[in-house]
């Protein structure tokens, strides 16, 4: 029997503060009423961050994530700390004044983790997230909490089947369109509704949720291969159990996130996001993970390595494939290897297995396989050049994201339409008021006026399906969801509600959207715009109590990254 008043063992160098010692006896009651032991005192506090839920199917499948990630963790010598953490589901909540919690909810939960880590003195943690915010907010937890930590993703969705055609959950929101729009009948639109999304997992394409997951791998806080494995499938459940005995390895060690998140390692995340044509969430994401690491990293960082980096990978929104199919094709380590060989990845960097990226990829195929054309090779991409590109001009002098790549017209100029909230802009389009050549304005959305700055796929997806993604430019200082493609501009900074210019335009001005020269410009003279900026007063708050009052209260300009601790 082990004698818990006696030094504690480095592996416990944390958790030893609650548990070693005469003075920690009552401490010790609390354990033993849980089921410790003695002999448990001395092994490691192992959090697991569990983001299990029944409110959406990319979380309703992660409970056997963390029961096996509980099992690795004993397995290995560890004690598996069991808490929750929220989720909001994006796709159910779109549309709706719920949105405005989706942002909010990657704050709730960076909270959760560096509360529970820091409050309960854990020598480690383990995170289980699925839907679209549990990846940044799981990892800014962990990189405030700065202790030992992996991140287990929940994995993609299955494909849903209708007609021979694959759908996803982006197939839905533009059959909406299409039905409006007198293309697809109502039995067809009910057909997709129900078998869309066949099971558990994350939305199919190269959306939010795969699109960070795909990151971290890149980043090395997840393991390889794990990123595109689908939740249905054992080998997701063998990757969480992996996960935890991997991260006892890095208690061991010490290896603490910001030895793996550094500038370098995130220049290679969106490397990996601009070669499969990832998520414009993913740029607000990454400046808030920056800000939790410590690293200096700005909007115009995105710009540096997208100029650098070809889209490499045909996947949805825009393209034909599911993360499924790149998964088949080789995941993430293929495009890594690739990039590699090319000098457009840092080798050098950490990664929780206490390895570099050059030697996780050491035996990863140079060229991607012939007999798939999910992953192109170097000389033959998608696109020479990224899609996440950031615009500037008068209407965003700080900085503005749009998806480039693909476009049938990279420039319009056209009469603004403008709305002060989503609904009265999707009504506006699923009446058929919105013509081709218009321009459509969103604002009031950001992370201060909205709050929360709300994703748009309900306005976009129906413009699509309309058949005018390709003619009818939006912008917003709100978000689009990692589904969104098109003529669109979002996160526009300065917001609205701050005093940015987007909040001057009048019905009908002249915008133009440039996509090859990166301008977004009010073609309205300096001094008209200077009038009415004097005219101008701020909205009063839309919230004045509660946790969104507190997010407009405290939120940070999109172009920082909307966190709230920018103090």
């Amino acid at each position: 029997m082990t004698d818990s008043s006696k030094p504690s063992a480095p592996i416990n160098r944390r958790s030893a503060n609650i548990t070693q010692g005469k003075s920690r006896a009552p401490n010790r009651s609390m354990y033993y009423a849980m089921g410790y032991e003695e002999g448990d005192f001395v092994k490691p506090m192992v959090g697991v961050a569990n983001g299990h839920s029944t409110i959406t199917p990319c979380n309703s499948g992660l409970q056997k994530l963390a029961d096996a990630a509980i099992a690795g963790i004993e397995e290995a010598g560890g004690n598996a700390q069991v808490f929750g953490t929220p989720t909001i589901s994006d796709g159910m909540a779109m549309g709706t004044e719920g949105m405005k919690y989706s942002l909010v909810s990657r704050e709730v939960i960076s909270d959760c983790i560096e509360t529970c880590v820091g409050g309960q003195w854990m020598d480690g943690v383990l995170v289980v997230g699925g839907c679209d915010k549990n990846m940044p907010g799981g990892l800014m937890g962990m990189l405030r909490a700065n202790v030992p930590a992996i991140y287990v993703y929940g994995g993609t969705i299955l494909p849903g089947h209708y007609q021979g055609k694959d759908l996803n959950i982006v197939s839905v929101f533009e059959a909406v369109g299409e039905n409006a729009a007198g293309k697809l009948s109502d039995f067809d639109l009910k057909e997709i509704e129900k078998r869309a999304i066949p099971g558990t997992g994350s939305c199919g394409g190269m959306y939010t949720a795969n699109t960070m997951s795909s990151a971290f791998e890149a980043l090395g806080i997840s393991l390889p291969y794990s990123s595109t494995m689908a939740n249905p499938h054992d080998e997701k459940m063998n990757s969480a159990k992996e996960s935890a005995k991997v991260l006892i390895e890095a208690i061991k060690k010490d290896l603490k996130p910001r030895d793996i998140v550094t500038k370098k390692s995130i220049e290679n995340a969106v490397a990996v996001i601009m070669a499969t044509g990832g998520s414009t969430n993913a740029v607000l994401h990454f400046l808030a993970i920056a800000h939790a690491a410590g690293v200096e990293w700005s909007i115009d960082d995105f710009e540096r390595v997208r100029v650098k980096t070809p889209v490499l990978c045909d996947l949805k929104p825009s393209g034909k494939y599911l993360a499924v199919d790149l998964h088949r094709a080789g995941g993430i380590p293929q495009v890594m290897k690739i990039l590699l060989n090319a000098g457009l990845l840092h080798g050098d960097c950490l990664t929780i297995e206490g390895k570099t990226i050059a030697e996780v990829l050491k035996d990863v195929p140079d060229e991607p396989r012939a007999d798939q054309d999910v992953i192109r090779p170097i000389d033959k991409p998608m696109y020479a050049q990224g899609h996440l590109a950031i615009l500037k001009g008068n209407l965003s002098p700080e900085g503005a994201v749009a998806k480039i790549t693909g476009l049938k017209n990279p420039v319009i100029t056209g009469p603004a339409r403008v709305f002060d909230d989503e609904q009265s802009a999707l009504e506006a389009i699923l009446a058929g008021k919105i013509k081709a050549g218009d321009v459509m304005v969103l604002r009031y959305l950001g992370p201060k006026g909205g709050p929360g700055m709300p994703e748009m796929l309900a306005p976009t997806g129906a413009l699509i399906g309309a058949g005018l993604g390709e003619s009818v430019g939006l912008i917003t200082d709100g978000r689009f969801s990692g589904g969104t493609w098109g003529m669109v501009v979002g996160h526009v900074a300065p917001e609205a509600a701050a005093g940015g210019t987007i909040a001057f335009v009048n019905e009908g001005d002249s915008i133009t959207i440039d996509a090859r020269q990166l301008l977004l410009e009010l073609n309205v003279p300096e001094a008209e715009i200077a009038k009415r900026r004097a005219a101008w007063t701020a909205p009063a708050p839309r919230y004045t109590r509660g946790v969104q009052a507190k997010f407009a209260f405290n939120a940070s300009s999109a172009s920082k990254g909307a966190v709230l601790d920018a103090y």
